[in-house]
């Protein structure tokens, strides 16, 4: 399958480098980074979260958790909650399903992003499959995509 075209193409618009690669397919981001050689707090993951009926993508590491009582508090919201699958799933058609990639801008989707992640020089994420791996630059992420960042304390509950 290889990565969404739109994330490729994005990521070129933009000038974005990166590295694609692929591994043994594996359903969880520690799998994932476990399966990339990438440390887990350097590897990204998506949290899809319902925040006052509208999705949110939060990033994070995944080592770590959302707290939704956090999160709610960092976006001055009244409540948020995990997103069910059926609410995310047709937002992201061309991937796999918990395979979605970090940029969520792509899917009209917002993202909120751990202050730990933007610690690393570098970050990994899975890219529209349980095989495929993108590797870039934080600060490239951060350009490219523009997210909202909370500081760790507002977002992340601790390891999982």
């Amino acid at each position: 399958m290889g990565i969404p075209e739109k994330l490729a193409r994005f990521l070129q618009e933009r000038s974005v480098p990166y590295t694609a690669t692929t591994h043994p397919e594996a359903f969880t981001a520690q799998q994932s980074a476990q399966a990339a050689h990438v440390p887990g707090r350097a590897f990204a993951k998506s949290v899809l979260v319902n925040v006052d009926g509208k999705i949110w993508m939060a990033v994070v590491p995944a080592t770590e958790r959302v707290d939704l009582a956090r999160m709610q508090k960092c976006l001055g919201a009244k409540k948020a909650r995990l997103s069910s699958e059926a609410e995310f799933s047709p937002l992201f058609s061309d991937c796999d399903l918990g395979a979605m990639p970090i940029f969520g801008t792509l899917y009209g989707v917002p993202v909120l992003v751990s202050h730990e992640l933007t610690e690393n020089e570098e970050i990994a994420f899975t890219a529209g499959t349980h095989r495929d791996i993108v590797r870039l630059k934080v600060r490239d992420f951060l350009a490219a995509e523009q997210p909202k960042v909370c500081e760790r304390e507002a977002i992340l509950a601790g390891t999982t």
